[in-house]
């Protein structure tokens, strides 16, 4: 098994893969591009992201600067605003579906956003974990010359489901999913799975009270 499968499947895998730095390398490329195209230059702009994305649909802004890792992992939908200094450490699939507005984040690998929602800046979304233990996290006699990095990683998918709203500075953790038109009070740390119709806050992030929705 290669190791961008074993990325895709959220097994540990081998960061400094040949295969996997060849794809950074061209996101890379491809961001800097971008960030460096006039901002009255849409075409260019459409053009340079539809070939750095997997997807992407009608109507999306993403102001610069932008940085992702792999690129072809991320799906955009329609009507979504991406605004200033986003990063999207994309090791496995992210999807961001229709009317979405992202003021500013870091995640890593699988992340699954639904319509309608609005994350506010500074929020981090966090996939990406290690091993506890040190004889699982660290390899045993690692040398410069080994092709393998020095550490195992692997990550867990976040799920935000419809009509979520993510305030400032929230820090949303591996294997998190937040429920359909659940809020997130500013600065908490999301460590558990919230249902949904919750309003939650806290570090660590805990319920509130619910949410009376009609839908």
């Amino acid at each position: 098994m290669s190791e961008l499968s074993k990325c895709l499947q959220g097994k540990q895998f081998n960061c400094i893969d040949d295969e996997l730095v060849s794809i950074i390398t061209k996101a890379r490329r491809l961001t800097k591009q971008y960030n460096q195209t006039k901002f009255e230059d849409t075409i260019q702009k459409d053009n340079i992201l539809s070939e750095l994305f997997a997807k992407i649909g009608n109507n999306v802004k993403i102001d610069v600067p932008f940085y992702c890792d792999y690129g072809q992992h991320i799906s955009i939908g329609n009507n979504v605003i991406i605004n200033i200094n986003c990063t999207f450490v994309d090791c496995n699939k992210i999807t961001i579906g229709n009317n979405v507005l992202i003021a500013s984040f870091v995640d890593c690998n699988k992340i699954t956003i639904g319509n309608n929602v609005l994350i506010a800046s500074n929020v981090q979304i966090y996939t990406a974990t290690h091993p506890v233990n040190i004889s699982d996290r660290l390899l045993d006699n690692w040398s410069y010359n080994n092709p393998h990095a020095f550490f195992n990683t692997y990550a867990l998918p976040v799920t935000i489901e419809d009509n979520v709203w993510i305030g400032g500075g929230v820090i949303i953790l591996p294997g998190v999913t937040i429920g359909k038109n659940s809020v997130i009070g500013a600065g908490s740390v999301v460590n558990k799975s919230i249902p949904p119709n919750s309003l939650a806050v806290g570090n660590p992030c805990k319920i509130i009270r619910k949410i009376n929705n009609k839908n």
